[in-house]
């Protein structure tokens, strides 16, 4: 599913260069559900951009089911973006104004699909994540955090992607909803879902059944979690 070979980013800003990845090479196998952890600084949110496809290490390669993304086009890249890859934020990212409905059909708008096929499709995934149906039509203001969170996971979702990217998804969660949230995306992997977690928290990387420990750039190691 994913594989990342000798993955190596450097910033440079004017004279000064700061090196994010020092050569990072491990795979991720369809079903998997991974926990990318390390202190700030340690090079993983680097990893989760170019996870992500929002930006492109100095050298090395990433493939993604099999196919180098460096070598695709910024319209092929957004592509990928839009079709394979679902994101979760710890600030969840949603629209305040805008119904719980319309946030999670907004990645259906680009497909081309009719508006009552996208609201079906909506509804569905928001039940899939056990979102109460009585807030469907609510602003997304007007939810928990735990609810705004559950939203997120359903938006990320809907397009049915091959891999859901989480960084920190329980960052701004107290421990009660970030466990539920948490069994959320341990529910959504039992399913078949790819699922990479970026987080500082090793109480959270424990829910994981991987945990990859970034430092300074590099992989420091990979073990099996206890999670089931």
């Amino acid at each position: 599913m994913i594989e990342c070979k000798n993955l190596k980013k450097v910033y440079k800003n004017g004279d000064v260069e700061t090196v994010a990845l020092r050569g990072v090479t491990f795979k991720i196998e369809k079903g998997e559900f991974v926990a990318i952890i390390g202190p700030s600084g340690s090079g993983k949110s680097t990893l989760m951009h170019i996870l992500g496809v929002l930006d492109t290490p100095t050298s090395g390669k990433y493939f993604l089911e099999g196919k180098e993304v460096s070598r695709r086009s910024e319209d092929e890249l957004s592509d990928l973006r839009r079709e394979k890859i679902g994101f979760v934020f710890q600030s969840f990212n949603l629209l305040p104004r805008t119904t719980v409905l319309q946030n999670v059909m907004l990645p259906l708008v680009y497909s081309g699909m009719p508006i009552k096929e996208r609201e079906r499709k909506a509804r569905e995934t928001l039940k899939y994540v056990s979102l109460e149906e009585n807030k469907f039509l609510n602003l997304s203001n007007q939810l928990s955090g735990g609810q705004m969170q559950r939203v997120a996971v359903a938006r990320a979702l809907v397009n049915n992607p091959s891999i859901i990217l989480a960084d920190e998804p329980t960052g701004n969660l107290d421990t009660k909803t970030s466990h539920i949230v948490m069994k959320t995306f341990q529910e959504l992997n039992s399913q078949g879902h790819t699922i990479v977690l970026i987080t500082h928290e090793m109480e959270v990387a424990q829910f994981t059944r991987r945990i990859i420990s970034v430092r300074d750039g590099l992989i420091e190691k990979d073990t099996k979690s206890n999670a089931h």
